[in-house]
């Protein structure tokens, strides 16, 4: 067992309300309950002998391990080879298919021998509440309960099992075509127990979790040139979202480095309004309606959340249920990956002023008429009470879309996206003949174009930049096309891509922006961001540069880890970096798959 895995060597399982990592050894290094945002279980990825660990894989020393996903499923296979036999872990959550909020959360570990004889070890080492509180355990044969404060933790086997002082030990060897089986449940303190655990019953399991995921992505109207990469998105998203509430959180992970030993570790188990309502339209284009809709009600509630307060309508991200409280701190008794601290949870840019999130929030409310017409008369007097504030404060400086943490500035997106905004709310109002101030928000709308135009563009690098009277580029403006603030074929944007191609673009991926030529509070360096390379591909095709848009697509398609996940960054040596995997790359790959198969379909005349 590895200390630190690469974090690209991991496949994610989840139930729809959380999730778990496991890694291609067969060990679930993360793992956090009720919730995504819920304080770890298993935590190995962030401190190796503190955050605890489950592993379930063979010992031989010769062996090799390789893992996929079944077809369609979020149902993962580790497969394990070696001179004695082939043997396979199964792990998957079974999806609570109610979608009601549930404190008891199970991770099923199904392990076979399909050739020979494999004998499999299995050691759970559960750390709760990131390794803060101390548990205690109590041991039957095939059973064990380990209790911690306001939380039970089920261990179940169909193996002996033996102590390890509060941890567990067991084995068990198995010859071709003979199944074993280890099942963690997670509850409430004083929960009933699990149901008894026989072989045949999680094979009935395996088999109802394949049926679900396979029934689920048939809904799926994608028939372009890249349909694992992107079903395995749009199930990746599926399987970011919570639920109960619709809710997309930015990734499963906390505090995974963007660079090793670097300090810029964040916690994204939380729902942005930014990568969220971009969702919106990444579901709807594949024909998902049901979570697309789901978010845009859950969108529409945090307008009213703030209803007769002086506050802002809207912050920048918020807990599943919409708690808007995420105050960050450090476990300082982790050494993060590979020792990279600090390692946060919580997130301090929930405070920050982030003005581009009204542009993002309406365009995600404007995807899709019949979303927009669900929309009671009580919901759009909350979003037009929402840009009736904005018209009045959106001409101020603000932290931007990457969260700077070195002061507020005149950022060019935020403009850009506030422009959507009045622009989006105009259309919804005239398009559904609703009460509001048109003459405002029109007056508004224009005065940013106008100022966007005069301000954001810096003659010498001829090429709209980061901010005003600035000369830094910044791969979000990568967006102005799609959101059509300006025409993809624009000279402007014409000119403005290739000066990205010169300063933001290395083989093909793109950063989000130089770190030493706009200091962004923060030491250290960062990889190229997947997200920003998606976009890039995105505003090459629509640009008429189809050829240098789908060999750049496809040389991303290298990066992707075994079972097709990307996480936040590429660092340089071609390695994933940063929260894995992350819901923004893999909605942006979903944008970039269907524009370029449209650009590639009206090229070759169909």
């Amino acid at each position: 067992m590895d200390r630190y895995p690469p974090i690209a060597e991991h496949g994610l399982v989840g139930d729809l309300q959380t999730a778990a990592l496991v890694s291609s050894q067969g060990v679930v290094d993360w793992f956090a309950a009720p919730r995504f945002d819920s304080p770890s279980i298993f935590a190995a990825l962030l401190d190796h002998d503190r955050g605890g660990y489950m592993r379930l894989s063979p010992d031989h020393p010769d062996g090799s391990c390789k893992q996929l996903y079944y077809p369609d499923t979020a149902v993962l296979v580790t497969r394990f080879m070696s001179p004695d036999g082939v043997g396979e872990v199964v792990d998957f959550m079974p999806p609570d298919q109610k979608a009601t909020a549930t404190d008891r959360h199970t991770l099923v570990r199904v392990v076979r021998a399909v050739r020979g004889t494999v004998a499999f070890t299995l050691e759970c080492r559960p750390r709760f509440d990131y390794g803060r509180a101390d548990h205690t355990l109590e041991l039957g044969e095939k059973d064990g309960l380990f209790r911690a404060p306001g939380i039970d933790a089920h261990l179940q086997t169909s193996f002996p099992l033996e102590r390890d002082g509060q941890d567990v030990r067991g084995a068990v060897t198995l010859s071709a075509g003979e199944a074993a089986g280890a099942v963690f449940t997670v509850c409430a303190s004083g929960g009933p127990a699990p149901e008894p655990l026989t072989v045949d019953g999680l094979t009935a399991q395996v088999e109802e979790t394949v049926h679900f995921w396979q029934t689920w992505l048939r809904q799926s109207r994608y028939r372009g040139r890249w349909p694992e990469l992107v079903h395995r998105s749009v199930i990746t998203l599926k399987l970011l979202t919570y639920a109960p509430t619709g809710a997309l959180v930015a990734a499963a992970t906390m505090g995974l480095p963007e660079q090793i030993g670097g300090e810029r570790n964040w916690d994204y188990r939380y729902t942005w309004v930014r990568d969220a309502a971009l969702s919106v339209r990444a579901m709807l284009d594949l024909g998902f309606v049901e979570e697309a809709t789901a978010f845009v009600h859950w969108l529409v509630l945090r307008l009213h959340q703030r209803e007769g307060k002086e506050e802002e309508p809207l912050q920048t991200m918020y807990r599943v249920d919409g708690d808007p409280h995420l105050p960050e701190e450090t476990l300082d008794h982790f050494e993060g990956y590979r020792g990279s601290s600090p390692v946060r949870i919580g997130n301090g840019a929930a405070d920050q002023l982030q003005l581009d999130i009204y542009g993002e929030a309406l365009y995600g409310l404007s995807q899709g008429r019949g979303l927009a017409q669900q929309s009671t008369y009580r919901g759009w007097k909350a979003l037009a009470r929402a840009l009736d504030w904005f018209a009045e404060n959106w001409d101020r400086p603000d932290e931007g879309i990457w969260e700077t943490r070195g002061g507020r500035r005149d950022f060019t997106y935020s403009r850009v996206m506030a422009w959507v905004a009045f622009d989006q709310g105009l259309q919804l109002a005239e398009r559904f003949r609703r009460p509001a101030d048109l003459d405002g928000w029109r007056r508004a709308r224009d005065a940013i174009m106008d100022q966007v135009m005069e301000r954001g563009w810096n003659e010498k690098e001829r090429a709209f930049v980061q901010h005003y009277d600035g000369d830094v580029l910044d791969a979000s403006l990568l967006l102005m096309p799609r959101v059509e603030f300006i025409a993809p074929k624009d000279p402007g944007w014409l000119s403005t891509l290739d000066a990205m191609n010169r300063r933001l673009v290395s083989d093909s991926l793109v950063y989000r922006y130089d770190p030493a030529a706009s200091p962004d509070g923060l030491r250290g360096e960062e990889g190229t961001f997947s997200l920003c390379t998606f976009l890039y591909v995105d505003a090459l095709a629509r640009a008429g540069r189809v050829g240098q848009a789908r060999y750049t697509f496809q040389k991303m398609h290298t990066y992707a880890n075994h079972v097709g996940l990307f996480a936040e960054e590429i660092g340089p040596s071609g390695e994933q970096l940063g929260n894995f995997p992350q819901a923004f790359t893999h909605l942006s790959l979903i944008m970039a798959a269907v524009t370029l198969d449209q650009a590639l379909d009206a090229e070759q005349g169909r």
